[in-house]
């Protein structure tokens, strides 16, 4: 047996780690990897993954830890494994080439590159044995090495033209014109419309399963009812929410959302937790209860963030990225129920536990029980007769019991590298939990994240920042996601404390963000820094997928920030960005949830609020209470002349409201009824 090195062992990404003893000789990506590709004139194997994925733990113990698979890995490839959350540059990359060649894509993404890094064939999970119309992955690894030596011309020239079909379908829905359209009303009741398509109008959600939560189509439709008080709006937004809260993909004992369901009634989910979208659904569940005031919505935020606390914060205050689907190599095992054991630790109040969450002795879910809910708790308790507050005391005690017990399990991996990005995302889930809670804790929380942020993720002596940090150590250039979410959460952060150092820091990073990354052709922004000399072609990525684009958060960003700072040239890329997507978001608009918000306020309008005096801080937290999705705040306990719209406003021994609109500000008021009065009273576009 050949001699195998395994280059990965010195590497931080969990993911990495999982594989580094296997017999292939993996490299991570890098500068010697490459090289040695070029010196040997061999293919590159790409293959990405990410700690928490169960498809990419199958292929592993099937093929990669096999000693006779990894002999003919290591004599006829460049093996390089790429954690997808480390390097989303190159995942986005080499899987949109994957699904051009294929069409379709996921992960495992299993994708050979010719020397010089250029894709030319690939594909996703490959089994030990063919099945399933697939081939088997020796089958696959023969067929490249023979096409590699024996029709190398043909694998340059179709790699080459990939590469340029890449490149050319960066441009997807970009359309410039002199006399681009505006954004009208018609064009966001379009949107509507298309979204209302798409809705499952019975259990929630947009689409058939697998179904994902789409946070970003239930915030527009929250929008849309707030400004046209259209209810079936507002009635598939908060339908899609509760059949969430209620189902398998929210995890009933502790709190916390799994990535997906695997089904159309949100019973049994991919167990894999990832931080983005706890922070995504809290983001969206803390403005569906400024909405609603429905107490459902600030219980599940208050036990998610529980979660969050519990499981994935790092005592420096940095948030952890995921933890795994399986636990034992079993694939939900952690949080599934078996009624008998129920039974033993719950004694008499078993019964009633397990009707209400669906428990029962065949189980709901592969003979075992995942835990939901049928019925409506107020509904569940008329009709067994049950007093409420006996039922919820019943229901509280018994969750803990069973969490103590579920405790004591072998739980999943936690992928504990901390992303920059998906931090930024969980910084705004705190500020947008705090708004619309007032619990001083996520408050707190989002202060210490933002300075572990500031402080860990900054390189010293330049401007440039990482994307990824564990043990000490920071690592990888930033992308645009993780520029773009640092400023809104500044912004945000800046709402909840009135610190205006943290717009200071949003605007410094906003300049930094158009000087490095700008495309200046088009206004949009490229993923990767234009220091970064490692991939093949600098993408643009437009799409909100599973996280918000970074070009969508930009056009937010520079369009509050215009009016922060007075910059009209901000305002106007805003502008010209959305204009130049307006056809394919009013087209497609559950692939451009926040472009789709973001056009909602730039039609009607941003309302611009300041709160100056003594008590800014009471009266700041009392607007924030209400959904106001269109609004620019900022407060202070005096003038600041380094911002329009806190300039000149102090009057000694009061604190008043100021609220302007288009360029005009009305007489302040000092109560914040008053304010939303004023607001109510803005005619409508």
């Amino acid at each position: 047996m050949a001699e195998h090195t395994n280059h990965l062992i010195h590497e931080t990404s969990p993911y990495l780690l999982q594989h580094a003893h296997n017999p292939v000789n993996w490299y991570p990506w890098g500068e010697q990897s490459l090289k040695k590709a070029q010196q040997e004139n061999k293919p590159i194997l790409v293959s990405i993954g990410y700690a928490a994925c169960h498809w990419c733990h199958v292929m592993e113990k099937e093929s990669f830890e096999d000693e006779d698979t990894a002999a003919i890995m290591n004599e006829h490839f460049i093996n390089i494994k790429i954690d997808r959350e480390e390097r989303p540059d190159l995942d986005h990359i080499y899987m949109n080439a994957v699904q051009t060649m294929t069409g379709s894509g996921g992960w495992p993404l299993n994708v050979f590159l010719t020397p010089n890094k250029k894709p030319f064939y690939g594909g996703t999970y490959f089994p030990p044995s063919p099945a399933l119309n697939r081939s088997s992955w020796r089958q696959v690894l023969q067929g490249v090495i023979t096409a590699f030596k024996e029709k190398r011309d043909e694998i340059e020239t179709q790699a080459e033209n990939l590469t340029g079909h890449l490149l050319q379908s960066n441009a997807f829905g970009i359309v410039h014109s002199p006399d681009q359209e505006k954004i009208t009303a018609g064009q966001l009741n379009t949107i509507f419309d298309h979204i209302m398509q798409s809705a499952d109008t019975t259990d929630g959600g947009f689409g058939r399963a697998p179904k994902f939560p789409q946070t970003f189509t239930i915030q527009f439709l929250l929008r849309h009812f707030f400004h046209t008080k259209n209810e079936k709006a507002l009635q598939q937004a908060l339908l899609s929410l509760d059949k969430m809260i209620y189902g398998g993909i929210y995890d009933q004992l502790g709190g916390g959302f799994a990535r997906y369901a695997t089904d159309n009634e949100w019973l049994a989910p991919h167990f894999e937790k990832m931080l983005y979208d706890n922070a995504l659904l809290i983001i969206v569940l803390s403005e569906a209860y400024q909405v609603t005031k429905n107490p459902l919505y600030a219980h599940t935020v208050e036990e998610t963030m529980n979660f969050i606390e519990r499981e994935l914060m790092s005592e420096e205050g940095g948030f952890f990225s995921a933890l795994d689907a399986d636990s034992e190599g079993v694939e939900g095992k952690y949080y599934v129920w078996d009624k008998k054991e129920v039974e033993a630790v719950l004694l008499e109040n078993a019964a009633v536990f397990c009707k209400y969450y669906d428990i029962t002795a065949e189980g709901n879910w592969e003979h075992q029980n995942i835990l939901r809910i049928l019925q409506p708790f107020d509904e569940f308790a008329a009709q067994n007769d049950l007093n409420g507050e006996t039922l919820q005391a019943l229901l509280k005690s018994c969750k803990t019991r069973l969490l103590e017990v579920r405790g004591k399990r072998i739980p999943p991996l936690t992928d504990d590298k901390i992303l920059l990005s998906w931090n930024a995302l969980m910084n705004i889930a705190c500020s947008k939990a705090y708004a619309a809670l007032g619990d001083e804790r996520y408050k707190r929380v989002a202060q210490k994240n933002m300075a572990f942020l500031l402080d860990k993720f900054k390189e010293v002596d330049t401007d440039n920042w990482m994307h990824t940090y564990k043990n000490g150590v920071s690592r990888h250039p930033a992308f645009l996601d993780d520029y773009a979410y640092l400023v809104q959460a500044l912004i945000f952060l800046q709402e909840i404390t009135g610190d205006q150092d943290c717009l200071l820091k949003a605007k410094q990073l906003t300049e930094l963000i158009i000087d490095n990354f700008s495309e200046e052709e088009t206004g949009f922004f490229f993923y990767t820094h234009r220091n970064q000399q490692d991939v093949i072609l600098r993408i643009k990525e437009i799409y909100d997928g599973a996280t918000p684009s970074g070009n969508s958060i930009m056009a937010w960003n520079l369009h509050y920030l215009s009016l922060v700072f007075n910059n009209a040239a901000w305002r106007e890329r805003a502008l010209n960005i959305c204009a130049s997507l307006n056809g394919v978001i009013v087209k497609y608009p559950t692939s451009f949830g926040i472009w789709a918000s973001v056009m909602n306020d730039i039609f009607y309008g941003l309302n611009e609020i300041a709160v100056v005096g003594n008590r800014y801080k009471d009266i700041t937290g009392g607007i924030l209470s209400h959904y106001l999705p269109n609004r620019v705040i900022q407060s202070a306990g005096g003038n600041n002349d380094h911002y329009p719209l806190l300039s000149n406003r102090y009057v000694k021994d009061k604190t008043a409201i100021y609220l302007c609109r288009n360029y005009s500000c009305l007489q302040p008021v000092e109560k914040v009824a008053d304010l939303m009065q004023l607001i109510d009273q803005e005619p409508k576009r």
